[in-house]
């Protein structure tokens, strides 16, 4: 099935795919400014993904950017980005397309909601009409000790880790174990807060994580694994995702 182009226009912001080399470095620019690294983020899945960008249509600034790398079935895993730091060897039996989301980032001086919204609604149109079955990446946190988080990652253990027949193995060097060891009580509220936004969303959907996070030193996060199965998002939210589409 070919791809479809992706364009969504929605008050102050549109979504659009890239259209050549510039607006893919464009994104790769944002991206180090947003990750802090010295040289422009760049590796070889870009040259296999399709690049999203969100810009202000006042402004023309670029707001928002991620990429998407279409897999027609968990036997097409080891060609994802995810598959360097996670063993996915319980994925490789899921049946139906997969779409790994990756780089997601919103640029540090733009904090209007507008933006995540206009950036999930690009993914969902994007997503229906490729008949995907299962949403997936990498979810970051700042950083890369677990400190400043461990409400967050006590309230993953407590309510999103992922299934067991879907659970994603340790494969990197450096991780963080969350899921075992003693029980802390997570306080909800600043769980949340210290969730990043992506993740977040993908949790309001009904997504899950891995039980542990991989330490990734060279973009300075944290990331969990996060998985989110297109049927299982609830259907008020199904109908909010696709208004903003155009769907709806």
């Amino acid at each position: 099935m070919a791809e479809p182009q992706i364009a969504l226009s929605k008050g102050r912001y549109r979504a659009r795919q890239a259209a050549g080399a510039a607006d893919v470095a464009a994104a790769q620019a944002l991206r180090s400014l947003c990750f802090q690294t010295a040289q422009p983020d760049r590796d070889a899945h870009d040259a296999l993904c399709t690049h999203v960008l969100v810009e202000n249509t006042d402004t023309g600034a670029l707001v928002c950017c991620f990429r998407l790398l279409v897999l027609e079935d968990g036997s097409d895993l080891a060609r994802s980005y995810a598959a360097q730091f996670y063993d996915l060897a319980a994925l490789q039996g899921f049946a139906g397309r997969m779409v790994e989301m990756g780089r997601f980032c919103i640029h540090p001086e733009s904090s209007d909601p507008d933006i995540l919204r206009v950036a999930w609604g690009a993914m969902t149109a994007f997503v229906d009409r490729m008949a995907v079955r299962l949403l997936f990446g990498c979810s970051s946190f700042a950083g890369t000790t677990p400190q400043p988080y461990l409400d967050a990652f006590a309230l993953l253990r407590q309510r999103h880790l992922a299934p067991g027949r879907w659970q994603a193995g340790c494969k990197a060097p450096e991780v963080f174990r969350f899921a075992t060891g003693a029980q802390r009580r997570p306080d909800v509220k600043r769980a949340m807060l210290q969730m990043p936004p992506l993740l977040r969303t993908y949790l309001l959907m009904g997504g899950w994580v891995s039980d542990h996070a991989v330490v990734d030193r060279d973009l300075n996060t944290l990331h969990v694994f996060t998985g989110l199965e297109i049927n299982a998002i609830p259907a008020a939210r199904k109908r909010l995702l696709r208004a903003v589409a155009g769907q709806g």
